[in-house]
């Protein structure tokens, strides 16, 4: 019975990743790839494409150029690269950042303020009277690889992850999508790796959007990767672009390649 109960889980998550892929226009897919393609883009960052996948990941999400879009933590800004062009002259695009941590958006502002000076950007999770975007205006919340974060804590082991799917649900319209990828922990693992690895299981992450409000729509595997064991000494950042063990085994994580992802995408009711 429980096989039974398995395989229609499996098919019903197939049948819904399908159906969302069905939904996207050839030229929304174009916009994309005119973004992807953009020559304000860094050549250290669109080497990572070949890992991250933005063009199927954004178009999973269905992030279309006109759309008030709000990327949660963009730190560098490998997305925001992207973003940015997609969004111009069209859409509004806000950077959410941990308070007082814009230096990696101020930087894209400082090297071209045409292409990312009109990024909005605001604190989160935000604090009373602290600038976040407002309630019920988002079309699509986008988070890379920073649930685990929350899901970890900080300096002083608090769980923040209840907190940020509150907000993000606050800020999203309804009808809005919330846009997660993350490094995938195996569900079968101790549920003690999620403190301390920076791999998250998908029944963790779910939980987490269901309890704020979000209703599940599908998951793609395209950020997938089966050379991921998700055992690693150092957790995920063993794994490029971090090496955190350094030149000890180098090649053999290069060729891993970065971590296996989770690609989930959620509505607001």
């Amino acid at each position: 019975m429980r096989q039974t109960l398995v395989g229609i889980a499996v098919i019903t998550t197939i049948a819904a990743v399908a159906s969302v892929a069905a939904q996207q226009p050839s030229s929304l897919r174009q916009a994309i790839e005119g973004a992807v393609a953009a020559p304000s883009r860094t050549a250290a960052n669109t080497a990572r494409d070949k890992y991250r996948h933005p063009t199927e990941t954004l178009a999973f999400f269905g992030v279309k150029p006109g759309d008030t879009v709000v990327e949660i933590w963009p730190s560098g800004g490998w997305y925001t690269e992207i973003l940015a062009p997609l969004t111009r002259g069209k859409g509004t695009l806000y950077a959410a950042v941990p308070s007082g941590n814009a230096r990696g958006i101020e930087a894209l502002k400082a090297k071209d303020a045409a292409l990312y000076g009109p990024i909005r950007v605001v604190s989160f999770p935000a604090a009373a009277g602290q600038a976040k975007v407002p309630d019920g205006t988002a079309d699509v919340v986008l988070t890379f690889r920073n649930v685990h974060n929350w899901r970890m804590g900080g300096k002083d082991g608090k769980d923040y992850s209840p907190e940020a799917f509150k907000q993000m649900y606050a800020m999203l319209k309804k009808g809005g999508t919330l846009g997660i990828e993350d490094h995938r922990l195996p569900e079968s693992a101790s549920d003690e790796r999620e403190t301390k690895s920076g791999y998250l299981k998908v029944s963790t992450v779910r939980r987490l959007a269901e309890a704020a409000g979000f209703k599940f729509v599908g998951a793609s595997e395209v950020n997938a990767n089966k050379a991921d064991t998700a055992d690693w000494p150092d957790g995920v950042w063993t794994l490029p672009p971090t090496y955190a063990l350094k030149d000890q085994d180098r090649a053999k994580y290069a060729a891993i390649g970065e971590s296996d992802r989770m690609t989930l995408k959620f509505r607001k009711p």
